[in-house]
């Protein structure tokens, strides 16, 4: 597969486009941060204090700023790192301790935060509360069982490690040197965290267009092309440190008669990501309503009218467009980072031998999903329930939040 990134700087944000043969993937959005501004990133490590706890639903609220209150699951107190304990309890209000950003804040919700800290590295993750070694399921079975066998002297009770799909493809001493260079960066912060006050700021995140390149895959990569000199510069400075093996995949494109977005049509594909309407071949659509609890996929027959009194016929018709939803779907719970709960509501059909054949398709474009996707189940009602692990607010979440931000603005 021929892989290209496409990073560009407009209106106040940064846009990362990834392609894969030809065609954006996925679209991530960020605001561009401007000098004197603060924000929490997801990553960003602090020391936090407990300003509440809510015993019935098993949680407490953490300040990591005056003022920034997150939630905080009463589980992670088990493995908690403590600054300051004020009680006997497992967790009291007053106690400071050592958090990480897991969630952003989502409209009414405050960000999450929990105690088991991670470093993500570019091969691996180390893991503090969770002790085991694990290794990604999409690397081949055989090399799963090579990188247990071979990272167990690294069992402990602090820390594990799970080993990222990206070292399926390097040599193992590369991964090694990693690791260890996340223990060292894992011994450095909680030895610091001990003499640091409340709202310490242990560990910033790196932007997420820098978080983007480190995690994306190289395997097919052929460029990374950046709109904008300044942050060409500090994607090159990254590079040279981090990757400088790719650097010769690195170019800026600086042309501003004819920018980045006209040259790759990127606005119009932002656009059409953020539109309710998705047109398929067959004539028929998708209509994508995200909604605060979940996100709901609606599959029509639109233009692919079924003979009247034809019951092969609209079973023929009902899969065809069916099949060609399930795909586009797929593509478009990646392409705008959709998560949590998706419900996707297909065209009914009698057959249930054209329903399974529907499922296993369906199922088999989700696997190929980066981010873990699972086809749950079909309702007795013929809803399909799937689940995406969130990493990060969706393109819709990403983009509103930068329209209403402009409103305010031009109302002062």
């Amino acid at each position: 597969m021929e892989r290209k990134i496409l990073i560009e700087k407009r209106d106040g944000r940064i846009r990362t486009y990834f392609l894969e043969d030809g065609e954006i993937a996925e679209i991530h959005s960020a605001p561009a941060e401007e000098k004197g501004t603060k924000s929490h990133r997801l990553g960003d490590i602090y020391v936090g204090k407990v300003n509440n706890i809510v015993p019935n639903i098993g949680a407490a609220f953490i300040e990591i700023e005056k003022g920034v209150n997150c939630y905080y699951d009463m589980k992670d107190a088990k493995t908690a790192f403590f600054t300051h304990k004020s009680g006997q309890k497992s967790l009291c209000i007053g106690d400071e301790l050592v958090v990480q950003i897991s969630r952003e804040a989502v409209k009414t919700k405050a960000p999450t935060v929990t105690g088991n800290v991670s470093f993500t590295g570019r091969y691996a993750v180390l893991t503090h509360g969770n002790t085991r070694i694990g290794v990604s399921s999409k690397i081949p079975k055989a090399l799963r069982d090579e990188y247990k066998e071979k990272l167990a002297d690294f069992k402990n009770d602090r820390f594990g490690i799970i080993v990222r799909t990206n070292a399926k493809d390097v040599l193992f001493e590369q991964v090694i040197t990693e690791i260890r260079f996340l223990i060292d960066d894992y011994e450095s912060l909680f030895k610091t965290a001990s003499s640091r006050v409340r709202y310490s700021c242990l560990k910033s995140a790196p932007p997420s267009y820098i978080l983007d390149l480190k995690n994306v895959y190289m395997d097919g990569m052929k460029e990374i092309v950046v709109g904008d000199k300044g942050l060409y510069t500090m994607i090159q400075s990254y590079f040279r440190s981090e990757l400088p093996d790719k650097l010769e995949l690195l170019r800026l494109y600086d042309a501003p008669s004819f920018p980045l977005d006209k040259l790759y049509s990127t606005q119009a594909a932002l656009e059409k990501a953020l539109r309710e309407r998705v047109w398929l071949k067959t004539g028929g659509y998708l209509i994508i309503q995200p909604t605060e609890a979940l996100t709901v996929i609606d599959v029509n027959s639109g233009k692919n009218a079924v003979r009247a009194g034809s019951r092969t016929g609209s079973e023929e018709g009902a899969l065809k467009v069916n099949m060609e939803a399930a795909k586009e779907a797929a593509r478009q719970i990646r392409l705008r980072n959709l998560s949590g709960i998706i419900i996707v509501d297909f065209i009914n059909m009698e057959s249930g031998q054209n329903t399974q054949r529907l499922l296993k398709d369906f199922r088999s474009y989700l696997a190929k999903d980066p981010i873990q996707t699972t086809l749950v189940d079909i309702t007795p009602l013929g809803l399909v329930e799937v689940t995406r692990k969130k990493v990060r607010r969706s393109l819709y979440e990403e983009e509103n939040d930068n329209f209403h931000l402009q409103a305010d603005k031009d109302t002062l």
